[in-house]
């Protein structure tokens, strides 16, 4: 992965479990990481078409505001993720 502007993204300790990474400029969230984890997930909307993603699920579809169904036919978890996770 390459990362342009990588000068402009900064840290924020959001909780006790968590950061989350941004940029400085605009303010566009761009990342999270667990406390002590090496993995970091990104938002897939900060990446450069064409990327090739598929939504495997939809996570807390219960707390979804009332204003929208989620009709693709992609599985709901109605809290975090339930049953095996989804492998790429």
């Amino acid at each position: 992965m390459t990362i342009e502007g990588e000068a402009a993204i900064v840290w924020y300790g959001s909780s006790k479990e968590a950061r989350r990474g941004f940029c400085q400029k605009c303010g566009s969230s761009l990342f999270w990481q667990r406390i002590g984890a090496s993995e970091i997930s990104m938002t897939a909307g900060s990446l450069q078409a064409p990327t090739g993603l598929k939504t495997a699920r939809h996570i807390f579809a219960a707390a979804k505001g009332d204003y929208y169904e989620i009709a693709d036919g992609v599985q709901q978890d109605p809290g975090p993720m339930s049953g095996n996770p989804v492998t790429f």
